[in-house]
């Protein structure tokens, strides 16, 4: 049977059979717990380490916390996985995965179920580090946790300051200036650009750790990989992974195919601006060349980049934009929205790794990519700078140096 953890820590059942979710932390989860830290180690054991994150998907937000749970396993820490809820069906949980609540709350009564649910769970796993994960997992996360553990928790901020509601804004910039968090990690420059209004004390506890990523080069060949996803073997194809959201601005995209009727275009990802898209896609005729292929999990991003002859990415903000540089490593020429982000983490040495537009000009949008297919020396050019991006982000590096902090972290938690 194809059994997933509840958020009870349970297995559900499989397909066909009545799946009911309970608000109480598990026995197999405490059983777990008390297992591993009394079973005798050659070695002094290591650090007992909880990814608490929001919602469950597979998104660019979700993908550190894959890439350095794995790591850490590798190097025989003891992760856990917390998430409030699970948002995506086809999520791809890593193991020892746990959830909260069944979807996300609804009235306060289902959000006290979920908070006590987190702190149960957190109560039962006895962490000696809590890492949390986006501006409602840090305060979320990291106010529950520290209500019922004296692991110290180390905040992964990868929002943008301006895209929190201000009371959480406000309790981010209380909780890190007042020791909630002992460490807080930004993922760019650009990042510690934007927060240095904050407090000072609040910045002390900044530090910046570049973003590893996965490489995703492609084995496959274009037509195969095209026939993976039924897309067009012998047609221009344009395409994006990223969550269907309006701050993604992919309407920007769907108009490009105006532009020129021999374009198609493939999305990547799941979200609530779908219906929204598919409505443009209809209104502005180009519905037949338009490709929403849904989410997929890591493992297959490699295959839909293979697909593409260009990766547009109009995004109106970004505080690393994993997907892009996902895709320039892989080889796949793109064309991406004009932010200082973006320009920052698309470049090696000094050069660009990607073509930089202001996506909100649809004509000059559409011109970029015209340019990017005919221009090989362009195209080249940018493949060559791309290659650069697996060294500056290197996945080992970044694991690394988290090592060093959780390490630091709980040394002085044990003073």
């Amino acid at each position: 049977m194809d059994a997933r953890k509840n958020e009870g820590g349970k297995s559900t059942p499989s397909a066909g059979e009545e799946s009911v979710l309970h608000y109480t932390p598990s026995t197999e989860l405490r059983e777990a717990s008390t297992a591993s830290r009394d079973r005798p180690n050659e070695s002094k054991p290591k650090l007992r380490i909880v990814l608490v994150q929001t919602q469950a998907e597979n998104a660019g937000a979700q993908e550190i916390s894959r890439l350095l749970g794995t790591g850490l396993t590798a190097r025989g820490y003891q992760v856990f996985n917390l998430f409030f809820f699970r948002k995506s069906d086809s999520f791809d949980e890593p193991p020892n995965t746990f959830y909260c609540a069944p979807s996300r709350p609804g009235n306060p009564l289902a959000l006290l179920r979920m908070l006590w649910t987190l702190a149960g769970h957190l109560r039962a796993i006895r962490p000696d580090v809590v890492l949390t994960f986006q501006h409602f997992g840090n305060v979320i996360g990291g106010g529950v946790s520290r209500l019922v553990s004296r692991a110290p928790v180390i905040a992964n901020q990868v929002s943008s300051a301006m895209s929190m509601s201000w009371p959480v804004r406000a309790a981010d910039i209380v909780m890190g200036s007042t020791g909630f968090y002992q460490c807080i990690t930004l993922n760019s420059q650009d990042m510690e650009r934007e927060y240095a209004r904050y407090p000072a004390a609040y910045r002390a506890r900044m530090k910046h750790v570049p973003h590893g990523f996965d490489d995703k080069s492609h084995s496959l060949t274009k037509d195969v990989a095209r026939q993976q996803f039924e897309l067009p073997p012998d047609r221009i194809l344009l395409g994006c992974a990223a969550r269907l959201h309006p701050h993604k601005r992919l309407d920007a995209a769907i108009r490009l195919l105006t532009q020129d009727a021999s374009w198609h275009l493939a999305l990547a990802g799941q979200g609530a601006d779908e219906a929204r898209l598919r409505a443009l896609a209809d209104e502005l005729g180009v519905s037949d060349r338009m490709h929403f292929i849904g989410e997929i999990p890591p493992r297959r991003m490699a295959d839909f980049l293979a697909c593409l002859d260009v990766f547009v990415f109009p995004t109106q903000a970004e505080t690393f934009g994993l997907a892009a540089v996902e895709a320039a490593s892989a080889g796949i020429p793109c064309v991406v929205n004009d932010l200082p982000v973006l320009r920052e983490v698309l470049s090696f040495e000094g050069k660009p790794a990607a073509l930089f537009v202001d996506a909100s000009d649809q004509a000059q949008f559409s011109a970029a990519v015209s340019r990017i297919l005919t221009d090989k020396t362009l195209s080249d050019a940018l493949r060559q700078s791309a290659v650069g991006l697996t060294s500056r982000y290197s996945l080992d590096a970044m694991i690394e140096e988290y090592v060093r902090i959780l390490g630091n972290a709980a040394g002085a938690d044990a003073d």
